[in-house]
C-alpha cells in the first residue's frame, strides 16, 4: 500500500506520533494487536521496520508510535530526522499476531518502553476486562501518558524493580491471560518470574519489541537454493535475504512470531529470539531468521 504522513506529533525527544493516510481509497481493517511494516528507502538499501496500529480498527487512518531507537539499524532513526508531513511510504498490509485471547475471562497486560504501543489498541475492544500495568522510564512518563485516554485504567512503574511481578502473577485467577511486549530484557524477566510461579504456556501471550541488533558479520550458505550470502554487521539476516532477492517467510520481524524459523543444517545459530524453547534453542538445528545471527562465522540454511 502507499500510505502519506498526515500527522508528526512529538512526545518527546525520543518518541514521535504518526498518522498515515491512504493515498486513495480505504485502508484495510486492523483488529486490536496488529502491526503495519514500513518499507523505509534509505542510502543504498531499504528498511523494513514493523510497529504496531494504535488507532481504532475501522479507523480511516493507521496512527503509529516510533522510538528513536539509540543504536538504530536506520528505520527509526530515518523517520525522526527526516520524515515529512506529505511523504508517502510503502506500507505493507496489517498483520495480527497478538490479538486478546478470545478463551480470556480477564486479561493481564503488561508491558515495557514502547511496548506499551499494541496494548493502546486493546481499549478499543468493548467490555475488555484488563488490568494493565505499565514500566518506563521517569522522562517517558510524560509522553506515555499523553497517548492514554482519560478512561484507561493503567497503572505506570517507574522502571521495572517498583513492579512486584511475582505478587501480581500469584494474586490472579485461574481464568487470567498474561500479556506481555516490551524490550528483550524486560520480557526475558517477565516470563522467567511467570514460570517460576506455574503459569501453563498456553495462558501467556507476547510480543517482541527487541528487534534485530547486528553483531559480528558473518557468512550464510543457502543449501537448497544455492546462494551464499554475506551477512553485514549492521543487517540481520532476514535483511541480507531479502537484499539478495530472496523472499523468506516474515511476519513480526520481532522474533516472536515463528514464521521466519529455517532449518539449521551446520553452524551454530546465536539466538534472539521470544519463539523457540529452550530445548530447541539447545538443539541448534532451526533458527528465527528475523533477529538471530551467528555464533560462527558460517551457518548453512535450508532455504
Amino acid at each position: 500500500m502507499k500510505l502519506i504522513l498526515a500527522k508528526i506529533k512529538v512526545l518527546s525527544p525520543s518518541i514521535r506520533h504518526f498518522t498515515l493516510a491512504p493515498v486513495s481509497g480505504t485502508l484495510p481493517v486492523a483488529g486490536a494487536g496488529a502491526h503495519v511494516v514500513l518499507e523505509i528507502a534509505g542510502p543504498g538499501r531499504v528498511w523494513k521496520n514493523a510497529y504496531s496500529i494504535i488507532s481504532a480498527p475501522g479507523a480511516a487512518t493507521y496512527e503509529i508510535v516510533v522510538r528513536r531507537v539509540e543504536m538504530s539499524r536506520g528505520g527509526s532513526a530515518w523517520l525522526h530526522d527526516h520524515a515529512q508531513i506529505g511523504k508517502v511510504i510503502e506500507v505493507q498490509p496489517p498483520q495480527n499476531l497478538f490479538t486478546p485471547p478470545r478463551t480470556a475471562r480477564k486479561h493481564l497486560l503488561l508491558s515495557a518502553g514502547i511496548g506499551i504501543t499494541p496494548f493502546l489498541s486493546y481499549l478499543h475492544v468493548p467490555g475488555l476486562n484488563y488490568e494493565w500495568h505499565h514500566c518506563g522510564k521517569a522522562e517517558d512518563a510524560a509522553a506515555f501518558k499523553a497517548l492514554l485516554p482519560d478512561a484507561a485504567h493503567v497503572t505506570l512503574h517507574t522502571g521495572r524493580n517498583a513492579l512486584n511481578l511475582a505478587a501480581l502473577l500469584a494474586a490472579q485467577k485461574l481464568d487470567t491471560h498474561l500479556s506481555l511486549c516490551g524490550p528483550e530484557a524486560f520480557m526475558d524477566f517477565a516470563l522467567a518470574t511467570a514460570e517460576h510461579a506455574g503459569w501453563p504456556a498456553q495462558k501467556i501471550h507476547k510480543e517482541s519489541f527487541g528487534g534485530a541488533t547486528g553483531g559480528e558479520p558473518f557468512t550464510v550458505h543457502l543449501r537448497r537454493s544455492g546462494h551464499t550470502i554475506n551477512v553485514g554487521a549492521d543487517q540481520s539476516l532476514l535483511d541480507a535475504l531479502e537484499a539478495a532477492g530472496l523472499a523468506p517467510p516474515c511476519l513480526c520481524r520481532g522474533g516472536a512470531c515463528g514464521e521466519c524459523k529455517l532449518p539449521v543444517l551446520a553452524g551454530v545459530p546465536a539466538h534472539h529470539d521470544h519463539y523457540l524453547s529452550a530445548t530447541e534453542r539447545a538443539a541448534n538445528d532451526a533458527i528465527m531468521i528475523c533477529v538471530s545471527r551467528a555464533q560462527t562465522q558460517e551457518l548453512v540454511l535450508d532455504f
